[in-house]
Order: structure tokens, then C-alpha cells, then sequence
């Protein structure tokens, strides 16, 4: 089992605190029907596969998936991901409040992204001025 220390170094270097919030100045249609999908993710090679797969099993939640990359000079990855707000509300924010991200930069995407998720689960994306606001917030982020 791996533990928190390595989570929070890890996540540090390779995770990524982030939300899709649709831009509600654009009004053509768009082939995503959701307006906000937050993501907690992390992605390593292939190569570090079972290191995700032991993310996975300590969080309790979430998926692995390939995520294949045909550009030059890149490999093949794996991508841990946890897309459930109920997992991210109960066990993934709980879990980074209660043990420090060290990066500034981290840090502040983490802050970004808990305010987001608290304005998402009173449903303020559901109002054209909510989601105007949740739109705005994002654009903080890294």
C-alpha cells in the first residue's frame, strides 16, 4: 500500500485538479451536453501503470485508463482518474485538505477547484448566471 506522503508528492508532480465549464457565451451547439464536469486525474507511461492501480485501491474510487498518444517523441499512457462528484466531494477533497499539496501552483488549483465543486453541488451551474460565474472561476486555474 502506498502512503499519503507518496500521494501528496505525487500528486504534486503528476495531478491535475481540473473542471470542463462550458462557456455559456457560446451558443451554437456543442456536442458536450454537461455544463460543468470536474476531474481529479493523474497520468504516468505505461510502463508505471500498477502505480495508478495502487491510487485507485487507496482512494477507494475512480478508473484507470489507457490513453493512447500517437505524437512523436511520447508514449502510451495510463490516466487515473475520479470523475464521480459524490468521490470527489467525500473522498478525494477531504483527503488533500486534510494532507497539503507543497506546490503554490498546486495548491491554488486545489483551492480553484474546492469552490467550484461546493458552487456545483448547490447547483449554481444550472443558472445561466451560476454557470457564467463557474466559467469565470475556471479560467483561474493553471
Amino acid at each position: 500500500m502506498i502512503s499519503k506522503d507518496y500521494v501528496i508528492g505525487l500528486v504534486d508532480g503528476e495531478g491535475s485538479f481540473t473542471a470542463y465549464i462550458r462557456n455559456p457565451s457560446i451558443l451554437k451547439k456543442v456536442a458536450r451536453r454537461v455544463r460543468a464536469e470536474p476531474r481529479f486525474y493523474l497520468k504516468l507511461i505505461e510502463i508505471d501503470r500498477s502505480v495508478l492501480e495502487d491510487l485507485k485501491k487507496f482512494f477507494g474510487c475512480g478508473n484507470v485508463y489507457f490513453q493512447k498518444d500517437n505524437r512523436k517523441n511520447h508514449r502510451h499512457c495510463y490516466r487515473f482518474e475520479v470523475a464521480n462528484r459524490k468521490d470527489l466531494t467525500e473522498k478525494i477533497i477531504p483527503f488533500f485538505k486534510e494532507n497539503q499539496l507543497r506546490f503554490p501552483s498546486k495548491k491554488k488549483d486545489f483551492r480553484i477547484f474546492c469552490d467550484l465543486m461546493e458552487r456545483i453541488n448547490k447547483g449554481e451551474h444550472l443558472t445561466p448566471d451560476g454557470l457564467n460565474n463557474l466559467y469565470k472561476i475556471k479560467q483561474k486555474m493553471h
